[in-house]
C-alpha cells in the first residue's frame, strides 16, 4: 500500500486552474447552440438554392420538351400520276427547290392531302408543307417515284386542336385524324436548323443561335485582349498617381453600370458611325464588348496581383527584361484567374437583351445571318419576342429556346473552364 498522502480535491482544482462557473457554462452552451444554428442555416440555404435550381430545370425541361416537337399529318403522295423529274444531278443544283415548285410539287401535295385527309383538314395544312416533301426528295431522289408517304406539318389551328385548344369542330377533326393514325407529334429536327417565322409550326432557332455565336465572337475578340492589356498596364506599368486612381474608380463604376446604358452608347456612337449595320452582329458585339471589358479588367488585375513577387524577382535575377517577366511569367500564371473573369463577363453578355434591343436587334429575321454585317438577332431577344406571342405554340417553342440557350451557355463555360484548368499552375 502506497504511503503517498491523499491530496485534497479542492487543492488539486486550485492548482489546475480556475473552475468553470455556471455563467461560463451557460455562455459556452449558447455559443455551441449559435454555431449549430449557423450551420443549419447554411445547409438550409444550400438546400433551398438546389431546390430552386431543380424547380427551374424541371419546369423548363417539362415545358420545353414539347417545343422540340410539332404536329404532323400523314399524307401519301402518288408520283406516278404526275411525272416529276428528280434526278440526282438536278437536285444537286442550288435551285432544286424552285425546280420542284415549277414541276407542280405544291399542287401535287395539296391534291394528295385533300384525297387523304379531306378538304377541311387539307385546307389547314402549313402553307410551306410541300417544302418538307421537297427536302425529303432532295435528300433521297428515289422518294419521287411511285407512291410515297410523308409526314408534313399541320397548320396552326389543327396543331392547337391536337394540343387541346380551339373550337369543338377542330378538336373533333384532330381527334378523328389522331385515331386514324394520320395526326401525331414527332420530333422536329428542323427547329434547330430553321429561322424565325410567323407560324409556330415553322419557327426555328438556328438564325438566332448563329447570331449569338457571331456576336459572342466579336465580343470576345474585342473585350479579351483589350481588357487583359489594360489590366497588365494598370498593374505592372502605370504610375501610382491621381490619374490612375481616377481610371481605377471609373473602371469599377463601369462594371456596375446598367446594361441599357451601354445600349444607348452603342446607339449613339456605333450606329452613328455605321448607320447601315443596324442589328448586325458586329454592332452587337462591339456594344457587349464595352459592357464586358470592365469585368475582365477587374478580374485580370486581381489575378495579376495574386502572382507571388518571388516569380518576378526570380525572372529578373536570371536576366529577363521587364517585358519578358510580364508576358513569359506573370501573364501565364495569372491566365486562369483572367479566364474566370472572362467566363463571368461573357456569360453576362450572352444573356443580355436590353442593350441589343437599343441597337435594333429585335427585327424579324427570316434567314440566318451570312456574316458579321448581316441583319441578325440573338437567342435572348428571340426568346423575348416569342414570349410576347399569344399563340400557345410559341409558349413551348420559347421554353425549348431557353433550353438551347442554357446548353449554349454550359458549352461556352465548359470550354472556358477547360482552358482555365489547362493553363492553371501551382507554386
Amino acid at each position: 500500500m502506497s504511503n503517498t498522502p491523499l491530496i485534497d480535491s479542492a487543492a488539486t482544482q486550485a492548482s489546475l486552474g480556475p473552475t468553470r462557473s455556471a455563467a461560463f457554462e451557460a455562455r459556452l452552451k449558447r455559443r455551441y447552440r449559435a454555431e449549430k444554428r449557423f450551420k443549419a442555416m447554411g445547409l438550409g440555404a444550400i438546400l433551398f438554392s438546389v431546390a430552386m435550381l431543380l424547380i427551374l430545370l424541371v419546369t423548363m425541361v417539362g415545358n420545353g420538351i414539347g417545343g422540340f416537337k410539332r404536329a404532323e399529318v400523314q399524307v401519301p403522295v402518288d408520283f406516278a400520276a404526275v411525272g416529276i423529274s428528280a434526278t440526282p444531278e438536278m437536285l444537286n443544283q442550288p435551285g432544286a427547290m424552285e425546280l420542284l415548285r415549277a414541276q407542280g410539287l405544291p399542287e401535287l401535295v395539296e391534291f394528295s392531302a385533300e384525297q387523304a385527309l379531306g378538304p377541311v383538314a387539307a385546307a389547314d395544312l402549313s402553307p410551306n408543307a410541300w417544302q418538307d416533301v421537297g427536302n425529303a426528295i432532295i435528300a433521297d431522289p428515289s422518294r419521287a417515284q411511285g407512291k410515297q408517304t410523308f409526314w408534313i406539318p399541320a397548320g396552326g389551328d389543327l396543331a392547337k386542336a391536337y394540343s387541346g385548344d380551339g373550337s369543338t369542330e377542330e378538336k373533333a377533326l384532330a381527334a378523328k385524324l389522331s385515331d386514324e393514325g394520320k395526326l401525331a407529334q414527332h420530333f422536329d429536327g428542323g427547329f434547330l436548323t430553321r429561322s424565325d417565322a410567323t407560324d409556330p409550326q415553322e419557327v426555328g432557332i438556328w438564325g438566332a443561335l448563329k447570331g449569338s455565336i457571331l456576336t459572342m465572337i466579336v465580343t470576345l475578340a474585342l473585350a479579351f485582349p483589350i481588357g487583359v492589356l489594360a489590366a497588365l498596364y494598370l498593374e505592372e506599368y502605370a504610375p501610382k498617381n491621381r490619374w490612375t486612381d481616377l481610371i481605377e474608380v471609373s473602371i469599377n463604376n463601369l462594371a456596375a453600370v446598367p446594361s441599357i446604358i451601354f445600349g444607348l452608347l452603342g446607339l449613339a456612337v456605333f450606329l452613328w458611325l455605321f448607320p447601315d449595320m443596324r442589328s448586325a452582329p458586329l454592332i452587337g458585339g462591339m456594344t457587349l464588348a464595352l459592357m464586358t471589358m470592365p469585368v475582365i479588367v477587374i478580374a485580370g488585375r486581381n489575378a495579376i496581383k495574386a502572382v507571388p513577387p518571388s516569380i518576378r524577382d526570380g525572372a529578373l535575377a536570371v536576366g529577363a527584361s521587364p517585358v519578358q517577366v510580364v508576358f513569359h511569367h506573370v501573364l501565364p500564371l495569372a491566365l486562369p484567374g483572367i479566364l474566370t473573369g472572362t467566363i463571368i463577363g461573357m456569360a453576362r453578355a450572352l444573356g443580355e437583351t436590353a442593350p441589343l434591343l437599343m441597337i435594333g436587334m429585335r427585327a424579324f429575321v427570316a434567314s440566318p445571318p451570312d456574316g458579321l454585317t448581316s441583319p441578325a438577332t440573338v437567342l435572348p431577344v428571340q426568346i423575348f419576342l416569342w414570349s410576347d406571342e399569344i399563340d400557345r405554340g410559341f409558349v413551348e417553342r420559347t421554353s425549348a429556346a431557353i433550353i438551347v440557350l442554357l446548353l449554349f451557355l454550359l458549352a461556352m463555360n465548359g470550354l472556358a473552364i477547360y482552358l482555365r484548368n489547362k493553363f492553371e499552375k501551382t507554386w
